[in-house]
């Protein structure tokens, strides 16, 4: 399967595109709107909500669906979420605007949305602009899960949508990885190996056991549930021909902010995030992974800047095609993850943690049995030893649980680590000359070129010490002693094994 057999979606010669030179700002084009944003509470979710209240202040009210959770209730979540730090900066500048964010209880995964027949009524009559963020990114997810949130899920968000008498504007946020199975991925929408609705179909009347017997047949050349259902999701929306301007977004691999709100603002550790934050503590000391190939990794900010813009477009040149931008660095600033490697050591180094318990020092390989070998001597050996040591003081032992933990991802990540991925971009970059307006220039940055990746993974790693570790800057000087002593102990260390090795060779 390949682009002869893409299904063609968008592709338009984007040299006879007039570019509207006088047209609406982006700002004015959110003045006054009503919005719908589903994964509020997840990290890119958070960050686009900030970046809209900050960007757009004229915005009349941002509606955010949060689901249930035991024990906490739907103003508490609202209250957690209010608490973020991404909301720092709103804070300082306009902290009247957090008041344009109304929660509304709401669950993808439940039939209607698991909204009251009021708030869907007052959805449908109310709001202009959707931006679809909710999926499960989890890519070890059981196949049911996968399809339930990121495909029926969408499902119920574009039937909502079909329903709505003033909507102008539909972002759908996918993943770059939506066609993981191809190596080179246009700004179209492809076929896929079944059609979504026998996915749902399955998912609704198959039992767990039976679905998952199933899924390596209907992966095909996926490499997880992740990649699968989100490309099924992008299939849903383009059969459905829709009535309404809509956009699909598809980032890479998306890590801290480049600079808004914050240099280095994170607020999870999941994917990319845990391999930094570990290897820069000296718990990760191997991972699979091709030092040449390129690791395709964006900035959160350059994500939602890249969704907010997308919404406008569609309204700049309303039509009935389906616009769809490949937000990746790759294609103009790419970044191997050999050089990644280099950049985490050093700032890991420079920016020490006081929660380190080694000297930094990740190796990236592509043979198996040594990589294996190292994450026994080097992961699985000290975490025995320091569970030892944790029992013998009558603490809880977590490391060996924490390690086959990172285990587990590491796996479910190789496949991305040890391959690489040709995209096209001109839709992107057709976006970012139609930002003629100096503010919109100045407010939504687009453009790739102008990551510095030394001086973002730099911040991204005071980002973790700061919002993720908690660690004060005060602490910067005795982390830094800290990982010099180690440094000195992993040296001393080094020679003596090299002393007895040569010992026993000589022998």
């Amino acid at each position: 399967m390949g682009t002869s057999n893409a299904l063609v979606a968008n592709e338009q010669n984007h040299q006879n595109e007039e570019v509207n030179s006088g047209g609406t700002s982006v700002e004015a084009f959110f003045a006054a709107s009503v919005i719908l944003v589903t994964g509020a509470t997840g990290f890119l979710g958070k960050a686009l909500v900030e970046k809209l209240l900050r960007s757009c202040p004229r915005i009349s009210i941002i509606y955010i669906l949060i689901r249930p959770r035991k024990n906490l209730t739907l103003e508490e979540r609202y209250k957690s979420l209010l608490k973020n730090s991404v909301f720092d900066r709103i804070r300082w500048e306009c902290p009247e605007v957090l008041s344009k964010i109304v929660p509304m209880m709401g669950d993808i995964s439940q039939p209607n949305l698991g909204l009251s027949d009021h708030d869907r009524l007052l959805l449908i009559q109310n709001v202009n602009i959707v931006f679809h963020s909710a999926a499960t990114v989890r890519f070890e997810e059981p196949l049911k899960v996968a399809i339930t949130l990121n495909t029926r899920g969408t499902q119920r968000i574009v039937e909502l949508c079909s329903e709505m008498m003033n909507l102008v504007s539909f972002v759908h946020v996918s993943t770059a990885y939506s066609n993981a199975d191809l190596k080179e991925i246009g700004e179209i929408i492809y076929d896929t190996k079944i059609t979504p609705e026998i996915a749902m179909d399955m998912a609704d009347n198959l039992d767990d056991e039976l679905l998952n017997s199933l899924e390596a047949k209907l992966r095909g050349d996926h490499p997880n549930t992740y990649t699968l259902t989100k490309g099924l999701a992008e299939m849903l929306i383009f059969k459905k021909k829709l009535g309404f301007p809509v956009a699909i977004v598809r980032p890479s691999i998306i890590g801290a902010a480049c600079q808004e709100p914050f240099p280095g603002w994170i607020d999870n550790i999941t994917g990319i995030t845990g391999m930094i934050m570990e290897s820069s503590r000296g718990r990760i000391r191997s991972a699979l992974a091709d030092n040449k190939s390129i690791i395709d990794m964006i900035p959160v900010d350059y994500a939602v800047d890249t969704i907010i813009c997308a919404a406008w477009r569609n309204m700049m040149h309303r039509n009935d095609s389906l616009q769809i931008y490949n937000c990746v660095s790759s294609t103009s600033n790419p970044l191997t993850w050999g050089r990644f490697r280099q950049l985490v050591i050093k700032h890991s180094i420079e920016c020490p943690s006081k929660y380190a318990v080694w000297y930094p020092g990740l190796t990236f390989t592509t043979n198996t049995f040594m990589h294996k070998l190292t994450v026994v001597f080097l992961h699985y050996v000290p975490a025995y030893i320091v569970d030892m040591i944790l029992k013998f003081r009558g603490s809880k032992a977590v490391m060996i649980k924490i390690t086959k933990k990172f285990d587990r991802v590491a796996e479910s990540a190789k496949f991305f680590c040890m391959r690489e991925w040709k995209y096209s971009s001109n839709n992107v970059q057709q976006l970012m000359k139609m930002l003629k307006n100096a503010v919109d220039k100045k407010n939504f940055n687009l453009d790739v070129n102008k990551i510095e990746w030394d001086y973002y993974i730099h911040k991204y790693i005071l980002g973790i010490r700061q919002y993720v570790l908690k660690d004060d800057p005060d602490s910067l000087s005795t982390a830094r002693n800290r990982i010099l002593k180690f440094y000195w102990i992993h040296k001393i260390i080094q020679i003596l094994m090299m002393f007895t090795l040569y010992k026993i060779i000589i022998r």
